[in-house]
């Protein structure tokens, strides 16, 4: 007998995970996702990811502005599920959910359980220059991200792929370890392990305050600044009176003063070593690459970057 799901997602992460469950023809009885939001500019409103997809593919959804409420609990239970499948959806679940489903919820979370729990977990990683990476899928518990896992795939992680490159991948192999492990839920034997509380670090959410490139510190830290906030919020430095975003770089081994250009192709000093800027992006412009860019915007060896 196919399980009874009940999907809880909103970002592009969680739709790979949405489509293989149709792909599988799992018996998806409804969708959860965030109500629709104003873009920052005009007051254009745009539907989540995953509600698109649901229209697209004629997939039941709702998306109401909060769960905390006796209706929403009422609406769950009577749908009934087997299992609730959560990736990304952004909203706490009230602990009296919990209980509602049979093989109550589970979560893809983009991270090695207990190593980064919280929201920027994959930021998080690429900032603290981990050398492995990975997803898991856990029970959901009333504290955040504390659950036991049931899987997990660990890759290593390259300094040279921003979050957006590893958001992506671990989208897809989150998607497909889902589907392995919802034969195993199936059967009523899943073997979840307990998490090290004492082993848990925390991804907290990235602050606007912590974008900004300090280039006095070594050359692969600010690496791992540029990848780990890219595409967003974007890391970015000024120059004359303008901000500029770098989406993606590489360590090179000139040296020089911190925050001097080094060279004609966009090549800064750091506290050792210094990094050359492949791609960035004016305030209110499309991304270039470093030589698209400096067709139209010099910026000359000897200038200096804040």
């Amino acid at each position: 007998m196919s399980l009874k799901i009940v999907f809880m997602g909103t970002p592009k992460f969680s739709v790979p995970a949405l489509d293989i469950l149709l792909k599988n023809k799992f018996n998806i009885l409804m969708t959860y996702t965030q109500p629709p939001k104003k873009s920052k500019r005009g007051q254009k409103i745009n539907s989540s990811p995953v509600e698109e997809f649901c229209k697209k593919n004629n997939i039941k959804f709702k998306n109401p502005s909060s769960l905390n409420s006796k209706e929403e609990f009422n609406n769950l239970k009577k749908i009934s599920p087997d299992l609730v499948i959560v990736v990304a959806y952004g909203k706490i679940i009230p602990k009296s959910f919990l209980k509602i489903a049979k093989f109550g919820f589970i979560n893809i979370h983009a991270s090695l359980l207990p190593k980064w729990r919280g929201a920027a977990p994959i930021q998080r990683a690429i900032m603290n220059r981990d050398k492995k990476i990975g997803v898991s899928i856990m029970k959901i518990e009333e504290k955040l991200d504390s659950g036991p896992v049931l899987a997990s795939k660990e890759f290593e992680l390259d300094k040279n792929a921003t979050h957006g490159d590893i958001e992506k991948k671990l989208s897809i192999e989150g998607a497909n370890l889902l589907i392995q492990n919802l034969k195993i839920i199936q059967t009523g034997n899943p073997k979840f392990t307990n998490q090290d509380n004492s082993q848990a670090t925390y991804a907290k959410k990235v602050e606007k305050n912590e974008a900004r490139i300090d280039w006095k510190i070594d050359a692969d830290k600010v690496l791992a600044h540029i990848h780990g906030l890219s595409p967003r919020p974007g890391a970015w430095f000024e120059f004359e009176n303008e901000r500029f975003k770098v989406l993606r770089a590489k360590i090179s081994s000139e040296n020089g003063k911190p925050g001097y250009v080094l060279d004609e192709n966009l090549t800064i000093g750091c506290l050792s070593n210094s990094i050359q800027i492949l791609e960035l992006q004016r305030q209110g412009k499309n991304i270039q690459t470093t030589r698209e860019f400096l067709l139209g915007k010099k910026i000359n060896k000897g200038k200096i970057l804040f």
